[in-house]
């Protein structure tokens, strides 16, 4: 029986457990910080509790700023860093700027983290936290969230204008960027379902309750008329409509609804339901509640997943809106 070498059996032993550290790093737990920092949890809830307590269209807000941040360089908070003399901030780019709201909430949340943990709890991570919290506190489901990002040092303008969808996208080009972040149709759709408690500036559809289109409503464009002056000026244009006029503060599924009797506000929205693909996903979460909100959780889990830093990539920053 030939006799193996030593050193080549050592070599493969060290490697592989170097692999196999590797891969522990790049995964994230849901028990990341049940060591290190047991009360992060509770102490990010209750900042977002009472947030959402005090105005109900920050749990939608919050949901968003999630989505934002890891469309753009992954899950790594780099919405959240202001201009400065190396960052050119996300914050300005067209589908954030005047628009996406919850800065100062997962702010409040990192000054209270940081009480008790100091330097422990990446602002990435209170933002995933925050979003599951935000849905739960307005009846939408809760899911577990995996912990372990950390904070990028860098944010991308750039990317964020090209990649974040718009009011205006079509059918085709809404699937495109999902499927670039790994994101199928069916989620796609799922996670616009947060819609549900959202709420949109008038500029943003405008165009659609003004233009007689056959794709919607006559009596639902004649009523978000009366919220949204034909006239462009920047005082109408800020004028804020909710998306779902039934149950604007509830987490449910009447978003579907409203898509299969032509009542989305968004073009955006309304394409999910105009014939394509994607009719019988909207179809399916307007008979069940349920199976949304199910998927909804999972959707959420697996788009927090979306290229996190972990291990000994990026940093935890002390405020979120700066590296220091």
């Amino acid at each position: 029986m030939a006799r193996r070498n030593p050193s080549i059996i050592v070599g493969f032993v060290v490697t592989t457990l170097v692999l196999l550290a590797t891969v522990c790093d790049a995964q994230l737990s849901s028990k990341f910080y049940d060591s290190t920092c047991p009360n992060a949890l509770s102490t990010i809830r209750t900042v977002i509790r009472t947030a959402v307590s005090k105005e109900r269209r920050m749990a939608a807000s919050l949901i968003r700023l999630h989505f934002h941040d890891c469309f753009v360089q992954g899950c790594d908070a780099s919405i959240l860093l202001d201009d400065s003399s190396s960052i050119e901030s996300e914050k300005t780019a067209l589908q954030n700027v005047n628009s996406v709201r919850g800065y100062n909430v997962i702010g409040e949340a990192k000054t209270e983290v940081e009480k008790v943990c100091p330097g422990v709890v990446s602002c990435a991570d209170i933002v995933a936290v925050a979003a599951r919290d935000a849905s739960f506190a307005v009846g939408g489901p809760s899911w577990t969230v995996n912990l372990g990002r950390r904070d990028s040092t860098t944010a991308s303008k750039s990317e964020a204008t090209s990649d974040l969808p718009l009011f205006t996208d079509d059918l085709d080009t809404l699937i495109s960027r999902f499927q670039k972040k790994g994101l199928t149709a069916r989620d796609m759709v799922t996670l616009s379902g947060a819609h549900t408690i959202g709420q949109a500036q008038c500029f943003t559809f405008r165009g659609r309750i003004y233009n007689n289109a056959s794709d919607i409503d006559a009596g639902f464009a004649s009523t978000r008329r009366r919220g949204c002056p034909s006239l462009n000026n920047n005082e109408n244009d800020k004028k804020l409509a909710a998306l779902d006029l039934v149950t604007p503060n509830s987490f449910d599924n009447n978003y579907f609804k409203n898509l299969i009797q032509k009542k989305g506000l968004l073009h955006s929205d309304q394409v999910l339901f105009s014939g394509g693909s994607t009719d019988s996903i909207v179809s399916e979460y307007s008979e069940n509640p349920t199976t949304f909100k199910s998927d909804f959780a999972a959707a959420m889990i697996k788009m927090g997943d979306i290229q996190p830093l972990t291990g000994s990539a990026g940093i935890i920053r002390k405020i979120c809106s700066s590296v220091n």
